[in-house]
């Protein structure tokens, strides 16, 4: 019985030991909005607005704008936006994303909670709760967003390669089908005031050279929907100039954002959606 229950033991937590050497990032937002474990700067910054990042101060805008608040998180507390601004919040990007150079065939993992709902919460246009950018938007982007003119909004998830890549005859965004556009749509309302809803989302094979970039979205741990087929080149030539952007015209709550140096698969995702105490299990040992 005794061999039994350590088999079972090690079954369960090698898993957990896999996420862990995986996980790059995470900030848990309990004490502080700066980032609890990181391979970079663990300091969330701000900037006057998205083209002034480079000389961004350290900490957060005012507190009617952004705030931590104690105990409202999924695990503890939680990044709380409370009014939109051009001020732009962000974490310095490279070795917090597992980047080191413009690796060929470069893949990650963004695990994060939301709670909000968008019909009541959100003002008018596009709001993108998470992005990964390098200092211009044209040289692509990895990015969560709900749209502007939809009713119940959509959700969708999307990577933007070099825009010649994915949309050379500079299309329309919502004038494009499905098919057209690199993301994951999710089209019914899947977001609550009363509960919290976990976002995972992956991303594989950027910067291949080929067409065969692609990015997965799970919710509560469940896999929606994928995008595949693309030639997803980033011009991110400076990685230690990208950055993971929070909050952009977002109104709700952030908690548990972590971000991993691979694609998990769909079991590693489901494991994340149900830690008890969130990613704080997944810190590698202090040495």
């Amino acid at each position: 019985m005794r061999f039994v229950l350590l088999l079972l033991s090690v079954v369960l937590l090698a898993p957990a030991a896999e996420l862990s050497r995986a996980l790059v990032f995470h900030a848990a937002f309990e004490h502080s909005a700066d980032a609890d474990y990181a391979r970079g700067d663990r300091r969330i910054f701000t900037a006057e607005d998205r083209g002034k990042r480079d000389t961004a101060a350290p900490g957060l805008p005012a507190p009617e704008f952004v705030r931590v608040v104690a105990g409202a998180g999924r695990f503890g507390g939680a990044l709380e936006f409370r009014a939109s601004t051009k001020q732009q919040v962000f974490y310095r990007g490279g070795a917090n994303l597992g980047l080191a150079g413009a690796p060929r065939g470069w893949g990650g993992t963004l695990s994060f909670w939301l709670k909000l709902d968008p019909e009541r919460d959100l003002a008018p246009g596009y709001c993108d709760p998470i992005q990964l950018v390098a200092p211009k938007w044209a040289d692509g982007a990895i990015f969560v967003e709900f749209t502007k003119d939809h009713t119940p909004r959509h959700f969708r998830y999307g990577i933007f390669p070099v825009t010649s890549f994915w949309n050379p005859q500079n299309k329309k965004l919502e004038e494009m089908t499905d098919a057209e556009r690199p993301m994951v749509p999710v089209r019914r309302p899947i977001f609550s005031r009363e509960r919290w809803t976990h976002i995972l989302i992956t991303f594989a094979q950027l910067n291949s050279g080929e067409s065969d970039g692609r990015g997965t979205l799970f919710v509560d741990g469940e896999r929606i929907g994928a995008s595949a087929g693309w030639n997803h080149t980033l011009n991110w030539t400076e990685p230690e100039r990208t950055a993971l952007v929070l909050g952009l015209n977002y109104t709700g709550l952030i908690d548990d954002l972590a971000v991993f140096d691979r694609e998990l698969t769909a079991d590693e995702a489901r494991l994340v959606f149900k830690l008890p105490r969130g990613v704080i299990e997944l810190h590698p040992p202090k040495s």
